[in-house]
Parts: C-alpha cells; sequence; structure tokens
C-alpha cells in the first residue's frame, strides 16, 4: 500500500498543495513552524480520520477560513483508493471511500495502517494513563474491527453512569436505597459486555506485542538493557459486577466511576523501578522509538500488510548511534525478531519525515538518496530539484 497523491486545501497553515509521492522514501524538509508537520498529520487524519496533533477539526481550518479539505489517492493491493475528508466550521466532519459517505468513521479505521513517531511521543511514558491506553486502542483497533464500537459504547456508557453520580452527589443519595440504585445497576449490566472485550483485546494485544518491543529496544540499545512492559488492568483481579457494586458510594462521592477498563495503563519498567523515575533521557528516547518501531512491525506481522510510516522531526533528537540504528531498520529490506519467532520482508510500505535541514537526511544512509524531497515554506510545497 502507498500513499501516491495528497491534495490539501485550506489544511492548518497550507492554503493548497497537489503532492505526488515517491512508493517508498519521502522527505519534507524546511525551517521549524512552515508546515512540514502539517503533510504528515494531513496524512494521519487519512488513516485515522482525525488529526494527531488538534483536539477539534475545527482547528485544522487554515485560519480565516470556512472550509478545509484532504483528499489521498493510494495504490492499495493494485486498486486504486480515494479518501476524501471534508472540514467546514460549525458543520459536521465529512469523511468519504470514493463517493461514498462513511457511515460510522470507525468503519474506517485499520484500512490504511499507519503509524507515527514524534516529539509528541514523549507522553507515552510522562503523561496519565490515558495516553497510554490511548496507544493500545490506536494499534488494536487497526486489525480488531470489533474493537472501536466496543470502546465507544463502553465510554457512553461511563459517561452516563458518571452523569448519574453526580446527580447523586448533588442529592446526597443513597444508591441502595433508591431507584437511582437500579439505573446504577441496569448501566453496569450494560457495561460488562463491552468491559471485557476491551480488557481481552488489550491483554492479548500486550501478550503478542511484548516479544516485538524487546526485539525493537535490544536492537536499538544494542542490548545492554532490558525494558519491560506491563499491562495493568483492574479486571485481571476483580469481578466487575461485584467492584462496581461494592464502590458505588465511593463514587457517588467522588462523582465518576472509579473501577473499569477506562482506569487501565501500562507500566514501562527497567529492573524493580518505573522508567519515567530512573531512565537516562538517552533511555526514554529509546524506549519510545522501540515501541513506536515495535507498533509498526506487531502491524505489519499481524495484518500481513506493512504500514505507512511517518518519522516527525526525530532525526535532531536523537543521537547519531541511534539514528544510524534506525534508519537501517526502516530501510532494511529484511527484519529478524528473535524473541516475536518472525522475519519480516519489507516491514514498512513508504517512509515520510521531516527534517530541517536536506543535507542532513541524506548524510544518514545511502538509501536515502533515492528520497523525493519537498521543500516546506510558509505552508507552500515544492518538489526540491537541488
Amino acid at each position: 500500500m502507498t500513499l501516491k497523491e495528497l491534495h490539501l486545501l485550506n489544511y492548518k497553515n497550507i492554503p493548497e498543495a497537489h503532492l505526488h509521492f515517491a512508493d517508498r522514501l519521502n522527505g519534507l524538509v524546511g525551517l521549524n513552524g512552515q508546515g512540514k508537520t502539517n503533510v504528515l498529520d494531513a496524512i494521519y487524519l487519512l488513516s485515522f480520520a482525525k488529526s494527531a496533533f488538534s483536539l477539534q477539526d475545527r482547528d485544522c481550518i487554515r485560519h480565516g477560513e470556512q472550509m478545509a479539505m484532504v483528499q489521498g489517492v493510494y495504490d492499495k493491493d493494485g486498486e486504486t483508493v480515494t479518501i476524501t475528508c471534508g472540514l467546514r466550521q460549525g458543520g459536521k466532519k465529512q469523511f468519504r471511500r470514493g463517493d461514498k459517505p462513511y457511515q460510522r468513521l470507525s468503519d474506517h479505521i485499520g484500512l490504511l495502517p499507519l503509524v507515527l513517531i514524534s516529539p509528541q511521543d514523549i507522553g507515552i511514558v510522562l503523561d496519565g494513563s490515558d495516553v497510554r491506553r490511548k496507544f493500545m486502542d490506536g494499534t488494536i483497533a487497526q486489525y480488531d474491527p470489533t474493537y472501536l464500537p466496543a470502546l465507544n459504547n463502553y465510554s457512553q456508557l461511563v459517561q452516563q453512569r458518571n452523569a448519574l453520580l453526580k446527580q447523586l452527589a448533588d442529592k446526597d443519595g443513597n444508591a441502595d436505597n433508591s431507584s437511582y440504585g437500579e439505573m446504577l445497576s441496569v448501566y453496569e449490566q450494560q457495561m460488562l459486555p463491552p468491559a471485557q472485550q476491551i480488557y481481552e483485546a488489550r491483554r492479548l494485544f500486550i501478550d503478542h506485542f511484548v516479544p516485538f518491543f524487546a526485539d525493537t529496544y535490544a536492537i536499538l540499545s544494542d542490548g545492554n538493557e532490558v525494558v519491560r512492559l506491563t499491562y495493568q488492568s483492574q479486571l485481571a483481579e476483580r469481578q466487575l459486577p461485584d467492584a462496581w457494586e461494592q464502590t458505588r458510594q465511593r463514587d457517588i462521592i467522588l462523582g465518576w466511576t472509579s473501577v473499569g477498563c477506562h482506569k487501565d495503563d501500562l507500566l514501562f519498567s527497567i529492573g524493580d523501578y518505573a522508567i519515567k523515575q530512573v531512565a537516562s533521557q538517552g533511555q526514554i528516547k529509546t524506549c519510545l522509538l522501540a515501541l513506536r518501531l515495535a507498533q509498526a512491525l506487531f502491524l505489519s506481522d499481524r495484518i500481513k500488510q506493512p504500514p505507512i510510516l511517518l518519522l516527525d522531526d526525530i532525526f535532531d533528537r536523537l543521537d547519531s548511534r541511534r539514528v544510524k540504528q534506525l534508519v537501517e531498520m526502516v530501510t532494511s529490506e529484511r527484519i529478524e525478531l528473535p524473541a516475536a519467532q518472525v522475519c519480516l520482508e519489507k516491514p514498512f510500505s513508504q517512509i515520510f519525515l521531516t527534517d530541517t535541514d536536506r543535507h542532513h537526511i541524506h548524510r544518514q544512509d545511502t538509501s536515502f538518496a533515492a528520497m523525493k524531497t519537498f521543500v516546506v515554506s510558509d505552508g507552500t510545497i515544492n518538489e526540491d530539484n537541488e
């Protein structure tokens, strides 16, 4: 699968662009703040129906404009697939495959597998558990079409239960001696099936993913240390119906649901300590890079279709040794992963990267000599003829 063409209109700071990409390597160069990352974000949008960096769709529309459009033309298994996203101020997002609009955006996820590596990945280690759940969810959704509907259903039910808990808190209600208790029980019965599905999907994912992570980390760190990845879930030790009943009074005081798979987490550790407590900056960067590369390799093996790989501004943030190891991995035609017990041929279908210096990119590896390069300046994108 490759992205052949990208057409942009009023997307973030880009007024208009019509880009034709190489099948293997594509580079976007320019000073910071010119729009390089916005191009990668547009490609991300076409895979996930949302921006990787903006919380609201309206923030993706160029300042002063009323609408924006992103369109990608893909070659997928010999078939031309056109995906179009239309955004309008105050209007609903339009997302189409060919001329047919999607009824549910979750139906699109997984069609165009993609992994983004960016400086914002630091939040996976340092920020709250919601960022680590997003990592799990974003991976599972690309190979399990039933996962996102279950996750959305569960999230809506948690919100409804929370709203009821807040009503009880305002009324000083007692969940065991009122009709509210029966209503809470109804929500809990509805929450149980999707919660169990989410937990099981996450548990199986981590069981299969850990060897990929171990292999990529060993490659990037030269095998000098071992970082462990552990899935933590309340569901592993508690039966949810009993837990919800036991925590009702506490949840009423809190005003939110304190037990469930919305509290799941991932723990990164070196030895007996959390990595964010003891690791150096270099170890954290290696951990995150290994995590994202493992995600791409896992997907390549799981769905038998190499994902598109986006590398956003990472060369200036890594030392020369890690850059060399990264370049060797992403440009490799064959990768052996002993812990995962797999050997992947051409694990990355197409690579897009950004950098502030065109010469910096070309110096990384002779493989980059064939890269197609675009120069980005103040939202204008031109093919580099140098």
